[in-house]
């Protein structure tokens, strides 16, 4: 399973339910890593997309503790365990898990690719991803050079989980 996020140099993701930033080649990185997969996103996420929409060409599935809850063209779940059962239906390598804070957190433990894009700045933030590189558990496998838009810079990482080795016997 992938995860998906654009962090500052703190890995803060966002303030007051919004982005910190908004790098248009970074939009286009995430449409490209997501387009025709299915995509794993709080409520509160999905409420900050254009008319609270879900994504266009992709699976969405909303995790959300209001039992009522519904949203045409997406899937909700109320749980984890419902949305493991849930994603059982999909190949892993095609699920993406985009946010919230929440939503990272938990589901970080069950993936094993972090998709990350770096920006080399710090933001006032009230939202944070789990810092991976502090995460023994992680590590750098790919990188791109480093861009700007306009005064910013950042950078295109790819995170793995390191495999464990198997126990001598």
């Amino acid at each position: 399973m992938n995860i998906i996020a654009a962090v500052d140099n703190n890995w803060a993701i966002g303030l007051g339910n919004d982005l910190l930033v908004r790098i248009p080649n970074d939009h286009k990185h995430f449409r490209q890593e997501t387009t025709g997969k299915v995509v794993v996103l709080g409520r509160k996420t999905l409420e900050t997309f254009p008319q609270g929409q879900p994504l266009k060409n992709r699976t969405n599935i909303i995790l959300t503790r209001d039992q009522r809850y519904q949203r045409k063209d997406a899937l909700i779940v109320h749980s984890i365990p419902e949305l493991l059962e849930k994603l059982k239906n999909y190949p892993s390598e095609d699920v993406y898990i985009i946010g919230g804070e929440s939503v990272y957190r938990q589901m970080l433990p069950y993936c094993d690719v972090a998709h990350i894009t770096k920006i080399d700045h710090v933001y006032h933030a009230d939202a944070f991803f789990p810092n991976l590189d502090k995460d023994e558990d992680w590590e750098i496998t790919g990188e791109s050079e480093e861009q700007t838009y306009f005064d910013i810079a950042y950078q295109f990482l790819k995170y793995e989980r390191k495999k464990k080795a198997a126990p001598v016997r």
